[in-house]
């Protein structure tokens, strides 16, 4: 019966995973979370940490190029968003929520 009803839960503090029942208002089993990977050696940790400040820089350098073309893509949007505009009928009424009609 207990089985049926529980459910799994991460905790958000350490990432364990709890098994809960609301049946019995208890923890019925409780999983941590595997611990990462040791470094073997200091030449391994150097070629992770390189590693990781290559990814981070091509992020860097993907979003820096990002945000120079904002600008283009914003004026791009409201150029096509203003000829809509143009294009519809300023008598027509507004379109009714839905739940209203």
């Amino acid at each position: 019966m207990a089985k049926a009803d529980s459910f799994d839960l991460e905790c958000p503090c350490c990432g364990a995973t709890l098994k809960i029942s609301p049946a019995l208002k208890a923890v019925l089993s409780y999983k941590e979370k595997p611990k990462p990977k040791t470094i073997g050696d200091i030449q391994e940790g150097l070629s992770l940490v390189k590693e990781a400040e290559k990814k981070r820089e091509e992020a860097f350098q993907k979003s820096f190029e990002q945000m120079k073309s904002s600008k283009d893509v914003l004026a791009a949007k409201f150029d096509e968003l203003l000829k809509k505009a143009k294009e519809e009928d300023p008598t027509k009424p507004p379109p009714k929520p839905p739940g209203l009609e």
